[in-house]
Parts: C-alpha cells; structure tokens; sequence
C-alpha cells in the first residue's frame, strides 16, 4: 500500500488525484504530458511548455482550464466532474414533502385526485424514496416502496386524462425499480425480477426509454452477481440499444465492463468503460446527486475501481478506491454512499491481501461488513476475489477465518 503523502495534505483534492493517478500508473511528468498530448486532437504547446504547466497543475497553484480539465480527465480514463468536482453540486431542496404534506397527498389519492398539485407532490414523493435508497433500512425502504406503488398504480383505475395516465404509469415504473433493487438487495432474487419485469411492463407502456433502460440494467445486474457475464453483457447491449444516450446507459455500460473484466478481456473492458465514460461526458451535471436512478460522475471512479480490480490491476484499484472512500466519506456521521463504500474498502482488503498484508485485509473485509446499509449480492460477489486469496494462502489465521465465517452467515442469510 502507498503511505499517504502529508505533504499533499494542503493542495486543492483535483491536485493530489492527479499526483495519485499518474503514480498509479508508474507515470513521470514527462510520461503524462506525452498521454496527455496523445489523448488530444487539438495541437498543444511545447514538452517543455506542458511540463511547466503540469508541475503548477499537480503543485496545486493553478487549476487545469475548461480546455485542460477534461483532456486531462480523459487521459487518466475518468469524466472531468470526477477529477475536477463542481464547487457546489446542486443539492437535494427544501422541497421534500413532510409527513403532514403525505398524508394530504395519500388523501388526495384515495379519492382519485390527480390534479397538477398532486402530480408534482408525487414526483416530489417519489424522487425523496429513491434517494433515501442509500441510507433507510431495506425492510423499511422496501415496506414504503410497496405501498406507495399501490396507492399510485390503484390511481390508474380512476378517470385520467391520456397525459395524467402516462404520468402515473411513469411515477409507477420508478418505484417498481426502486423496490426491486431493494429487493434483491435483500437476497430476493425472484421477487426482485418479477418487479423488474413489471418495471419494464410500465415503462414501455408509458413510452418512457429511461425506465425500460433501468429495467435492463438491473437484469444486468442479477447476472453479474450470478457469475453469469455473457448474460451480463446481452441485457447491458439491450439496455442501450432501448435507452440510447441517457444516463442509464453510463451504468449499463460500466456492468458490460464488470462482465468483461471477469471473463478476462481487458480490451473489452477498456472500450465498454469509454463508451460509458464519453456518454457520461457529454451529459448535464445531475439536479440531484442522492438519486438512485442518477449516475453522478463520481460513480465512474466506482466502476472502474471495480474493473481495474478484478483484471489484478492493483495500484490503478487502490487509487479509485482510495477516491470512492473520499467522496463518500461521512459527513454529519452519515456515509453519503456506503454501498460504494463497503466495495470500495474490498478492494483494499484485495489488494493488501496481494500484497501479504494479512492483517490490513482482514481490517478492510471486516470494515466492509460492518456497515447497516448493504448490497448483499453485490458485497458477496466482490468479496469472492478477497476470499480467494486468503483461503489460497493464509486459511489457518485466526482472523481470516473469522471473516470468512461473518461472509459465510452473510451469504446463508441471502439463501433463507
């Protein structure tokens, strides 16, 4: 593992990423002003000249420009919001509904009024439960997403207009995929489908590509965590080819890498994370960050942590992860993104266990499995490449076999 340098302790976060991205790839300066230069289509300044410039860059005196930020941003394989975050990200409002405010709209709803106020009470509802999906519990998220999908989809029986109609079977897609992904995170694989296939139903019914692309998504997903890949991969292209070039298709692209980097081609890892990586590029930053169904351009640093892990790129792994763990640091003693997180500190768990690290991976595997919020799929699924190691080398340490029997009870708890 690298020690934290203290001397960059001081420099703007943009600069130490891009001192920690190049050293991840073995890069001297010389080194990345010659990627940088092979990555652009514009003629650039002299070595020399951007040498200069790239020494001020990573000492943190001058931040790269609107021209720089991005070139530089696609050298290293990231998006530019990533490596050069926004000052202030838009933030969830004050907006959200409180329970008095609920419980009118639940009363609107049971004597099926859809006026335009209670249309915009529902996208307010809906998009507060989709970003509570990181942080309420499961069963609670779970308990809540049901029933409000059967207050909203008990509307469709009322008398609608042809616009009020498609707006409520929109409404109804987004919980029937917030449900499922609760769902399966819970271990219910076959209630999860059956959702996701309702999700799918509703949202080719209401015409909406976004809803349809989420519902392949998650078919994606399901695979993944199966060790199905080759089915990873069909519902990813099929999640595109429905979606085009919406933000879902950041996220169905990055699980077609996942897919390849298990199977073992890099090359099709690299060109999947691109494709991802260009679409991701080009869209408008997200209104709001906490939203399930949003790809923020900090998830891109996720995915390909995950990637450059499981092809035993360690050094590249350890510096996303490293990043993940920032972003999603805790602020008001809450993790903004736990999920990653616990992935996040997998990905250290594996690669200090590469390393002979013993009891810096059995810290980190503990650490992952010590958060309330989980993925259990998802976690069992990274926790295999850590589990690997250890039971290969080191089976008899007390501690490794203490954590391999915690993994051992997570994955019983997701069969029962």
């Amino acid at each position: 593992m690298h020690p934290v340098n203290d001397d960059r302790e001081d420099l703007p976060v943009w600069a130490r990423r891009m001192s920690a991205e190049r050293e991840a790839r073995n890069w001297s300066q010389r080194d990345a002003v010659r990627a940088l230069r092979a990555h652009s289509s514009e003629p650039l300044p002299s070595e020399e000249t951007l040498r200069r410039n790239w020494k001020r860059w990573e000492a943190g005196t001058v931040q790269p420009d609107d021209f720089y930020a991005p070139l530089i941003a696609k050298t290293f394989g990231t998006v530019t919001n990533a490596l050069f975050p926004v000052k202030s990200p838009p933030k969830r409002g004050d907006d959200l509904l409180n329970n008095a405010e609920t419980l009118e709209i639940i009363g609107r709803l049971s004597v099926s009024d859809v006026s335009t106020t209670t249309l915009e009470a529902l996208r307010i509802t809906v998009d507060q439960l989709c970003s509570e999906y990181p942080h309420m519990p499961p069963a609670v998220l779970r308990t809540e997403g049901r029933a409000w999908l059967r207050r909203v989809t008990n509307v469709l029986n009322g008398r609608l207009t042809l616009a009020e109609h498609r707006e409520i079977l929109d409404l109804s897609g987004w919980l029937a995929l917030l449900v499922g992904c609760v769902e399966y995170d819970m271990g219910g694989r076959r209630s999860a489908d059956s959702t996701r296939r309702a999700a799918l139903a509703l949202g080719a019914e209401a015409e909406d590509t976004a809803i349809q692309g989420w519902a392949h998504e998650m078919q994606a997903w399901f695979a993944l965590t199966t060790g199905d890949y080759r089915g990873a991969i069909a519902a990813a292209e099929a999640g595109q080819h429905v979606a085009g070039n919406t933000g879902v298709s950041v996220q169905l692209a990055a699980q077609s890498a996942k897919a390849w980097a298990r199977i073992g081609d890099r090359r099709q890892m690299e060109v999947a994370l691109d494709r991802g990586r260009n679409l991701l590029e080009r869209l408008p930053y997200p209104n709001n960050l906490e939203n399930h169904f949003v790809v923020d351009p900090a998830k891109f640093d996720f995915y390909a942590m995950d990637c450059y892990r499981a092809v035993g790129e360690d050094q590249l792994a350890q510096a996303y992860a490293e990043e993940v763990l920032r972003v999603g640091a805790a602020t008001d003693g809450q993790e903004r993104s736990p999920m990653r997180n616990a992935e996040a500190r997998i990905t250290l768990g594996v690669v200090a266990a590469r390393q002979g690290d013993i009891d810096l991976a059995t810290h980190h595997g503990q650490d992952a499995l010590a958060g309330n919020r989980q993925s259990i799929p998802s976690l069992l699924m990274c926790s295999a490449e850590l589990v690997q190691t250890l039971e290969e080398r080191h089976s008899d340490v007390p501690e490794v076999r203490d954590y391999l029997t915690r993994l051992d009870l997570l994955r019983l708890s997701r069969e029962t």
